[in-house]
């Protein structure tokens, strides 16, 4: 006898992280990068008196660039700077389960995010360019999907964010691409901001566990799991050459 498929609900493509968000003075970001967040903090600040001027509120942001270099952590950072709530939603889970139900999910989300005046992430905002070149239904199904997200997006209240992710920029449709506002770019760290990361990582541990080897040409995230590979091995090697020096201490027992 055949399973029927369970059928998911869009609650069930919400990603909830119990990891503790940096703050946005904390991340390394650019320049350029750190202008535009600001700006865009002190709008939400200011609220009410722009929309008073019936000035447009940047709510909706574009973050694209290497994996690894700060992406998400930066969405995170945002909604902690708002004290808002943040809803992330991978779009390559959602939109690879069933491609037919994807549309109503994503709108379920957006509801929730608007109810719930959250920040919205959309992870893998590339998925939704990707599929097109599959046969025909979901080539159909996929335009009604951005269909969907345009007007999804157009319809968004000012007061919630949204904030779109991806690796791969230019697959997506210009229609899509021209909603947002702010479009931030991450690039790869140069060698000094690298070493910078590396000494932030580091002042957190005493000197004797500082004395790791430095790779570059790599992303902030790679970075920090090298740097936090290094760190345990010395700290279990210490811990370990402690309870060699214990028996001797003891008499040889």
């Amino acid at each position: 006898m055949q399973q029927r498929k369970t059928k998911m609900a869009a609650t069930d493509f919400i990603i909830y992280s119990n990891e503790p968000t940096l703050s946005l003075n904390e991340i390394h970001l650019s320049d350029d990068n750190k202008d535009a967040l600001s700006q865009l903090l002190r709008e939400f600040e200011h609220f009410e008196v722009l929309q008073q001027y019936n000035l447009p509120i940047v709510n909706k942001v574009f973050l694209s660039g290497h994996t690894g270099c700060g992406k998400t952590t930066t969405a995170k950072a945002i909604a902690k700077a708002l004290n808002k709530k943040i809803i992330i939603l991978n779009l390559g889970n959602i939109v690879s389960s069933r491609l037919g139900e994807t549309a109503k999910n994503i709108t379920e989300v957006f509801k929730k995010a608007t109810r719930e005046n959250a920040v919205l992430l959309l992870d893998e905002f590339d998925s939704i360019g990707k599929l097109r070149d599959h046969d025909d239904k979901d080539s159909v199904e996929m335009k009604r999907l951005v269909n969907t997200i345009i007007q999804l997006i157009d319809e968004l209240p000012a007061n919630t964010l949204l904030i779109a992710a991806t690796n791969h920029p230019t697959v997506i449709d210009t229609a899509l691409l021209r909603r947002f506002q702010l479009k931030l770019k991450f690039y790869m760290p140069k060698n000094e901001e690298l070493d910078a990361y590396y000494n932030w990582l580091l002042s957190k541990f005493p000197e004797a566990f500082r004395k790791v080897d430095r790779k570059y040409n790599i992303s902030y995230a790679e970075a920090k799991d090298r740097t936090f590979s290094a760190v345990k091995g010395l700290i279990i090697a210490h811990e370990e050459s402690k309870k060699q020096r214990e028996p001797q201490a003891n008499g040889g027992e």
